[in-house]
């Protein structure tokens, strides 16, 4: 019998879904796939999205829902990169996920990278680089990740609020925050953040903390000021139905995931104290659910061998200036046993 692959190299999720979804799922009338939602007749696009403005404390029309994060990220991008003004600019993290430029390019958009610099065991954004880049290049969107994908640092609100302060209205702020839910349970900066400015977009997604990449459900926040791409980004007549129940049992069980997120802590902790003891090798500081380890170049052939003997792919990353760096998705907690196993194995021969 074949051996199952492992999949430790796209940050997605080892565990089980809560209880909850798995009994959403089992309840589901399938009748209601042969309707549309009525709920647009009370100006509402869908009862996820009602159920968000409740949880967050942001107004449902400020709601954004979409298929998958992605879809909100494409959406913004294309949308805003297409104006009639014809700038076409935007800036993104230099160590970031490669999806940020390919929808760039997909509407002929111009990206830039801005400075991430190493700082002890982590990443850090420059934010007085930041500022000068920006008044320099006057870019249509400035793009942010927190947590960031592969370095796996994040933002505080109050950073991220400084960040928005410098930034002109006329430019979008997009902020991926598909990892945030690992960082606090605090939401309430949100509110603040889209009531206060006018040209901000929060793209969220249930993929990550929530467990779920293959129902495809990702949401948003968006302040007011933004009503155009709000009418162009809705769906009048709704939303998969199945899905809007499974993303609200999985919100609704957030202490199912939280325990999941203490347990990945516990790994990164393994993963720091024995990998990070080995000479050549640093595991970095992560908020998210994934782990950024710089190892010797010299060893790639040997790991990559020994991971494929084990059935288990990582992410070797090949971009420019953190091509000796191994991305890790925390999987189980015997998975990731096996992933530390094998590195120190290779690391010692």
């Amino acid at each position: 019998m074949e051996q199952e692959l492992i999949f430790l190299d796209r940050n997605e999720f080892n565990y089980s879904p809560s209880e909850e979804v798995i009994q959403a799922l089992k309840d589901f009338d399938i009748k209601k796939l042969c309707f549309y939602t009525r709920i647009y007749d009370e100006g509402k696009k869908s009862i996820f999205s009602v159920f968000l403005s409740e949880l967050y404390g942001v107004d449902e029309s400020q709601v954004l829902l979409g298929y998958g994060g992605e879809d909100i990220l494409k959406q913004s991008v294309h949308y805003f990169l297409t104006q009639a003004d014809g700038n076409k600019t935007m800036l993104i993290p230099k160590f970031s996920w490669w999806y940020y430029k390919s929808i760039a390019d997909e509407v002929e958009g111009r990206t830039l990278q801005y400075p991430l610099y190493e700082s002890g065991n982590t990443f850090k954004y420059d934010i007085a680089a930041i500022k000068k880049m920006v008044e320099n290049e006057c870019p249509k969107i400035f793009l942010l990740a927190s947590p960031n994908n592969p370095t796996g640092n994040g933002l505080t609100p109050e950073e991220l609020d400084e960040l928005l302060s410098f930034i002109p209205k006329e430019i979008i702020v997009l902020i991926d925050e598909a990892y945030a839910s690992f960082v606090t349970e605090d939401n309430s900066y949100i509110s603040k953040l889209v009531n206060e400015y006018d040209n901000l977009i929060i793209s969220r997604t249930l993929s990550k903390f929530y467990g779920l990449p293959g129902l495809r459900m990702g949401f948003g926040f968006i302040s007011k000021g933004l009503e155009k791409f709000i009418r162009y980004s809705n769906k009048y007549l709704g939303y998969n139905r199945l899905s809007e129940d499974i993303a609200i049992a999985a919100l609704k069980s957030d202490a199912h995931y939280r325990e999941v997120a203490r347990m990945m802590n516990e790994s990164r902790k393994m993963y720091e104290e024995e990998i990070g003891a080995l000479p050549g090798f640093k595991v970095y500081d992560s908020v998210a659910n994934f782990i950024l380890i710089k190892y010797p170049i010299e060893l790639k052939p040997a790991l990559q061998a020994a991971f494929a003997e084990e059935n288990y792919k990582v992410k070797f990353m090949n971009e420019p200036d953190i091509n000796t760096h191994l991305r890790i998705t925390l999987g189980r907690p015997e998975q990731n046993r096996i992933v530390a196993d094998t590195i120190k194995r290779i690391a010692r021969q």
